[in-house]
């Protein structure tokens, strides 16, 4: 079903949590393992452009190619393709638990863990398209641009949305991809053209791919300088540098607990450039914790669900916490590093839950000033 993200779907219901023109996926619908195109979250800084395809061209440009060379769909997709199951994150995904679980409220969009998705995407390897236009071996970067209309922020026109990406990077993993779980990319995601760059913080996937600047020296943007960086107490340098994405894990919807009843509680977790070793549960606020059990596939960059069966011994609220520990060795923190734009929360997310009477005691208690019956 094709639909405007600002609109609810024709069958009913919503599937998004909205901040303005931009939207979260809701984590109390059933998400699937491969998030659909029209349930996908939507992050963009300006309009999506009108792109004509049949005369669009990827440009790419530099002192890092022997020469300028243009692209159109057509010749990108006489190279030979590959798809790939990747997540895509925004880099604020989950700034509303700094106040919620931290007591530090940041600015900017209060996301909460929606702002990420999953999905197979096809497309060449930007080495590819590099290395086919003539790459040079001194080149150190390469420098996405949009098609988007230009970024202005009180008054100040800061160009079309552009970050640079470091080579070794750009001749790793990265993708120019054109189809999203086997549909062309929608408008809202980058048609007919995007950079996925798996693993690392959303904004590097730049959207409406235009040109691609290659350079024998560093060259910035206001994206890795102004925003998209850590700023505050404590980041500086290389510290500050936002590239690859943390480990994280949630616990999906549980249903109805029941004392007394066995649930299985199922969840996903996900980190990038890595694959997820375990996932442990701790149904006593943190107190002590339990590994779950990982199903169906593990890749980078992606996600793999868990799953874990528990007892509660009795009603009243509980807190369920999960925390992922990946094949780096990473695992979530008690609590995420503060910085003043609210990046990368990747703490142990808390889960309080409430768990209901048991429904067998319930219908044995019995009519009232009478004793419950014996077996």
């Amino acid at each position: 079903m094709l639909r405007d993200h600002r609109d609810r779907p024709v069958d009913g219901g919503d599937w998004f949590l909205h901040h303005g023109t931009d939207v979260e996926t809701r984590w109390d619908e059933d998400v699937p393992h491969l998030t659909p195109n029209d349930r996908f979250f939507v992050r963009n800084h300006t309009r999506p452009p009108v792109v004509d395809v049949e005369t669009w061209r990827l440009l790419v440009t530099g002192d890092g190619v022997s020469g300028e060379a243009t692209y159109s769909l057509a010749e990108l997709q006489a190279f030979t393709s590959t798809t790939v199951e990747r997540a895509l994150e925004c880099t604020g995904n989950g700034r509303k638990l700094f106040a919620d679980q931290q007591g530090a409220a940041r600015p900017g969009t209060q996301w909460g863990l929606g702002a990420i998705g999953v999905a197979r995407w096809t497309g060449v390897p930007l080495r590819t398209g590099l290395r086919h236009a003539g790459l040079r071996d001194d080149a150190v970067q390469v420098m996405p641009v949009g098609l988007d209309d230009p970024f202005v922020e009180d008054g100040v026109d800061h160009g079309r949305v552009r970050r640079p990406l470091p080579m070794a990077k750009a001749l790793d993993d990265a993708l120019i991809a054109w189809e999203m779980n086997g549909e062309p990319l929608p408008a809202d995601h980058g048609f007919p053209a995007r950079l996925i760059v798996p693993g690392w913080v959303g904004i590097a996937s730049i959207k409406w791919l235009g040109e691609l600047r290659v350079t024998t020296s560093v060259v910035d943007s206001p994206w890795n300088t102004t925003w998209y960086r850590m700023h505050g107490e404590g980041w500086s340098g290389d510290d500050a540098v936002l590239d690859v994405m943390p480990p994280k894990s949630i616990l999906d919807v549980t249903g109805r607990l029941e004392a007394g009843r066995m649930s299985v509680l199922r969840g996903r977790a996900w980190s990038g450039e890595a694959t997820v070793s375990v996932v442990e549960l701790s149904t006593d606020g943190g107190a002590t914790w339990q590994e779950t059990t990982l199903t169906g596939p593990n890749e980078p960059s992606s996600w793999v669900e868990w799953e874990h069966a528990w007892t509660p011994s009795q009603a009243g609220p509980h807190e369920l916490v999960t925390r992922a520990t990946d094949s780096r060795g990473r695992r979530q923190p008690v609590q995420a590093p503060l910085n003043d734009d609210g990046y990368l929360f990747w703490a142990a997310i808390r889960h309080p839950v409430t768990v209901a009477e048991s429904s067998l005691v319930s219908s044995r208690a019995g009519t009232p000033g009478r004793p419950p019956p014996v077996d």
